[in-house]
This record gives structure tokens, C-alpha cells and sequence, in this order.
């Protein structure tokens, strides 16, 4: 108790004047220390709020430079884009005119082929390898090429829509990305240290990842629009192909088709006349089988006429050489029918002068030789006959079988 009452230690005066000196030192000194800082401080904000500003303007700046590239090369996407897919759509007319070019040569190769297996049926001597075939073959071997050629080029068409659809495929995916890229740079364009929604993001500073060089951006774009100029201008020239193609197939077909029409037009002339030859010979032929058949009735006739009086003459002249002794008398009775004898035989003789070719003939000999010449020309006659029928035949081939099929093919320009 007597130690809690015990007096703390005083200072000396002295010591109070130290002390508070000091304590009005470190004050001083400590306030000289926060006024500079403060200063150092608003140095410093005031530093940092200029370089902040200028670096906001800068990429303020560089966004605004950004968004007039982008416009640029979206114009460049768009234009490119419009480009292609009107050259597609034209190209696909002409695909359209292939097609129907391919179609409409269909009907004329098959016309040929049926009238090449409808001149088969020519009978005998006319199924001949003539200029009618020849042409027909050259029409069939013509069509077949244009339908080659057709379809290769059709193939070529598609595969060039195919590209072209390639290169707007990436025209598009590049517009699209360029249409994103423009909405989300305007959108930081528009943003201001007062927008409400701005906010703290984390791991927002990276270069790393899918990030691309400016070269690479603008390489990229440079060749979409190349290879859709590239694809373009590759399906200009293909149509201009396609129409060369479709003039000179159309021009070849009807040439070719002219010529087979000129080879029917005169293998049927030729025919006619042959048949109308055929037709005169087989009328002299008939004039000259009717005269043989009167011919042969006459003679036939004659030697009937004259069978009877050399046989009376003949039998008695038999009888009379029998009479006994001094009665066979060559009188009058016998001179008469000596004479008789001659003048019938004489009479026949002069009925065959006609036959003199053939020497001095008997009547009968001269009526086989009549009946000879009567079948020979009756076999001319069926002969001749056959020969028109085949020629008949022929020109209903021709005329009545391939014509009107011919007639019905179109040519028109593709």
C-alpha cells in the first residue's frame, strides 16, 4: 500500500522543453513529409489521367481506323459476293441449256438407230451398204459425239458451281465474321468511362490462343476475294464455252441431218427409176410373152392343119407303090401327089425362114424352140416382177418407215 502511494518519477524541466520540441519537430516534419506526397500524389494523377486520356483517345482512334478496314473489306466481301452468286445463277441457266441440249439429242441419235434396224428389213439384192447407211452411220456417230461432249461439259458446269458455291460459302463465313467484328468494335467504340455496363473482367489481357497477325487477317480476306475473282472469271469463260459448244453441236447435228435427208431424198430417186426401168422391161416382157404364146398356138396349129393332107398324101402314095407289074405307073394320079407332098413340106419350110439362126428346123422343132423361149420369158417376167416387188419394198422402207420419223425430229438452237 505504501508502494501504490509512492510518487512517480518527475522530469526535469528541462526534459518537458526537449520533449515537447521534439514533439513539434516530428510533426513539422512528418507534415512536410504528407504535403509532399500529396503533392508527389496529384503530380502523379494528374500525370497518369493525361497519359490514361491520351491512350483512351489513341485507341479510340485505332478503333475508328479499325472499323473504316473492316467496312472496307466488308464492302470488298459483299461486293465479291453478289458478284459470284450472279455469275452462279447465270451459270446454272446454262446448265439448264445442257441439259435440255442433252435431252433433245436423245430422240434423234434413237430415230437414226431405228431407221439403220429399219433398212435391215431391204430384201435381196437392195440391202446394200449405200450412201443412205453411210450417212445414217456418220448421224449416229455425230449425235453420240454430241452427247459425249455434252456431258462432259455438263460435268465440267457442275463442278464449277460446285467451286463457285465453295468460294461463296467463304465469302459469306468471312462477311459474317466481318459483320461480328463490326458490331463489336462499334460497340467499343461507343462505350465511355461513363457507359453504365462497363465493368471488371479477368484474364482479359492475352495474346496467346486464336489470336492472329493483322497480315494473316488481311491475307485471309485477300484470298477469298482472289479465289472468288479466280472462280468467277473461271465460269465466264466456261459459258462462253458452253454457248461455242451448243452453237457448233447444233450447226454439226443439222448439217449432218441435211445430208441423210439428201441421201434418202436421192437413194428414193434412184430407186424409183430403177423400178420404173424394171416396170418397161417387165411390159415388153409380157407384149413379147403374149406374141411367143400366139406363136405357139399358130405353129401348133399349122403343124395340126398340115398333119392331116401329108398323111393322106403320103398313105397313098404307100398304096399306089404297091401295085402289081406294069400297074405301078408313075401317071398322073402319082406325078399330083408327089407334088403335094412337096408343096405341104415346102409350105413349113418357108413358116420357119423366121428361125433361120437356127438353121433349116422342122415345124415341131421349131414350136419346142417357141416353148423354150416362152418359159425363159416367163421366167424374166416372175423375175422382173420380183426385182420391182424388192424395189417396192425398198422405196416403203425409205419412204413410208424412216421418213415420217425423220419428219418428226426438231432441231432447234440450244
Amino acid at each position: 500500500m505504501a508502494r501504490l502511494l509512492q510518487a512517480s518519477p518527475k522530469f526535469h524541466s528541462s526534459d518537458w522543453h526537449v520533449a515537447n520540441k521534439m514533439q513539434c519537430a516530428s510533426t513539422e516534419s512528418q507534415k512536410s513529409s504528407s504535403e509532399r506526397v500529396v503533392a508527389e500524389s496529384q503530380r502523379l494523377v494528374d500525370e497518369i489521367e493525361k497519359t490514361t486520356q491520351k491512350t483512351q483517345s489513341n485507341v479510340n482512334k485505332k478503333i475508328e481506323q479499325r472499323l473504316e478496314e473492316i467496312k472496307f473489306w466488308k464492302r470488298e466481301l459483299d461486293n465479291k459476293l453478289e458478284q459470284i452468286v450472279k455469275e452462279t445463277e447465270v451459270l446454272l441457266t446454262f446448265k439448264i441449256r445442257l441439259e435440255k441440249a442433252l435431252e433433245s439429242c436423245k430422240e434423234p441419235l434413237l430415230i437414226s438407230q431405228k431407221c439403220l434396224l429399219n433398212r435391215q428389213r431391204r430384201p435381196g439384192i437392195d440391202l446394200v451398204h449405200d450412201k443412205v447407211e453411210q450417212e445414217l452411220i456418220k448421224e449416229a456417230e455425230v449425235l453420240q459425239g454430241v452427247i459425249a461432249l455434252l456431258e462432259r461439259t455438263l460435268e465440267q458446269t457442275n463442278e464449277q458451281i460446285r467451286l463457285n458455291r465453295s468460294a461463296k460459302y467463304n465469302l459469306e463465313m468471312d462477311v459474317k465474321d466481318k459483320f461480328t467484328a463490326l458490331m463489336i468494335d462499334s460497340y467499343c467504340a461507343s462505350l465511355t468511362n461513363n457507359t453504365p455496363d462497363i465493368r471488371y473482367t479477368d484474364n482479359t489481357v492475352k495474346t496467346e490462343g486464336n489470336f492472329v497477325s493483322p497480315e494473316d487477317w488481311l491475307y485471309f480476306s485477300n484470298i477469298n476475294v482472289e479465289k472468288a475473282d479466280m472462280q468467277r472469271n473461271n465460269s465466264v469463260a466456261l459459258r462462253v464455252l458452253i454457248d461455242s459448244i451448243l452453237s457448233q453441236a447444233v450447226n454439226d447435228m443439222f448439217k449432218q441431218y441435211e445430208m441423210v435427208n439428201i441421201a434418202f431424198r436421192n437413194r428414193a430417186n434412184e430407186v424409183r427409176d430403177a423400178k420404173q426401168k424394171l416396170e418397161m422391161l417387165l411390159s415388153e416382157v409380157m407384149e413379147e410373152t403374149a406374141s411367143q404364146e400366139m406363136n405357139i398356138a399358130a405353129l401348133k396349129k399349122a403343124i395340126a392343119d398340115k398333119e392331116g393332107p401329108v398323111k393322106v398324101a403320103q398313105t397313098r402314095l404307100e398304096a399306089r407303090n404297091h401295085r402289081p407289074g406294069v400297074e405301078l405307073c408313075y401317071d398322073t394320079v402319082q406325078y399330083r401327089l408327089t407334088g403335094e407332098v412337096q408343096e405341104i413340106t415346102n409350105n413349113i419350110q418357108r413358116q420357119v425362114e423366121m428361125m433361120k439362126e437356127w438353121g433349116n428346123l422342122w415345124l415341131k422343132d421349131t414350136l419346142v424352140l417357141a416353148e423354150t423361149e416362152l418359159k425363159g420369158l416367163r421366167r424374166r417376167q416372175l423375175s422382173l416382177e420380183e426385182e420391182i416387188q424388192t424395189k417396192a419394198d425398198t422405196l416403203y422402207v425409205d419412204e413410208v418407215l424412216c421418213k415420217p420419223m425423220r419428219e418428226s425430229v426438231c432441231l432447234n438452237n440450244f
